[in-house]
């Protein structure tokens, strides 16, 4: 095909060809980056208007793209913090200033008393948890192909394991996958796919899911089969056959979609 192999650990597409056993070292480039960049400003003067400007839309650009692939170390982001800190409140990395709130409190929003700056490590999450969601939400594509041929060819991806050594982009978006898990729920459609005890398909429930214990049947069950045929409504006496009254009270308000 005229692909030429390379030797060596550089980058690809700004991304590391290579991940080894030390990530910390692998992704310092991140860090270098940034520094640079803040350093470039160091002796300029720049107000705290300029500063939060520099900080929102420059620096914090910058891991962006190697945020929404890999989950980094919480060792790496909480040096991206410090840094992004320190110019804030001295103007450089090895600032002598004194830091007079952490950058937990900083990164809430201005309505909760922060400065609406990024907090990294729910930014990291929520980008891999996208690429998660395209494994979903687009299966036929290349990439969501091979994923599953590789770690879940005979079930979905919310019943995937983490399998056999896993790449690193599979490790970020299977620990990403608890995002997904909290939040999504099934669109009914015919109910045949969908699990009545163990998939979330609720609306009205914050997990999603009909609570145990039921009666063993329910546990093999599918929605459709609490539904009359053809139609899209529900078979009221299976289901005062299967619930209880006051699982169904609980539960009323997961109408079909």
């Amino acid at each position: 095909m005229g692909v030429r192999h390379v030797l060596g650990t550089g980058k690809y597409l700004g991304l590391p060809s290579m991940i080894g056993r030390s990530k910390k070292a692998t992704f310092a480039y991140i860090k270098d980056r940034i520094w640079n960049r803040i350093n470039s400003w160091k002796g300029r003067s720049l107000s705290k208007a300029g500063k939060e400007i520099m900080i929102k839309y420059v620096l914090q650009a910058i891991p962006s793209y190697i945020m929404s692939l890999f989950i980094l170390l919480e060792a790496v982001i909480q040096d991206i913090e410090r840094m992004l800190n320190a110019f804030w409140w001295g103007g450089g990395r090895d600032s002598g200033g004194i830091r007079w709130m952490s950058w937990d409190r900083i990164a809430c929003s201005k309505e909760d008393g922060g400065l609406g700056f990024r907090d990294f490590k729910a930014f990291n999450i929520a980008m891999v948890a996208k690429q998660g969601w395209s494994l979903l939400s687009k299966p036929d594509t290349l990439v969501s192909r091979i994923f599953k041929a590789r770690y879940f060819p005979n079930n979905s991806f919310f019943d995937s394991s983490l399998g056999y050594n896993p790449s690193f982009v599979w490790r970020s978006i299977w620990k990403a996958r608890e995002v997904l898990t909290l939040g999504c729920r099934w669109s009914i459609g015919d109910g045949s796919q969908i699990s009545v005890m163990q998939d979330p398909w609720f609306r009205g429930s914050s997990e999603g899911t009909l609570r145990g214990p039921q009666k063993q049947e329910v546990y093999h069950m599918f929605v459709n089969n609490l539904m009359q045929a053809n139609v899209k409504q529900w078979d009221v006496d299976t289901v005062r056959n299967l619930f209880d009254a006051s699982d169904m009270e609980k539960n009323s308000s997961g109408s079909l979609a």
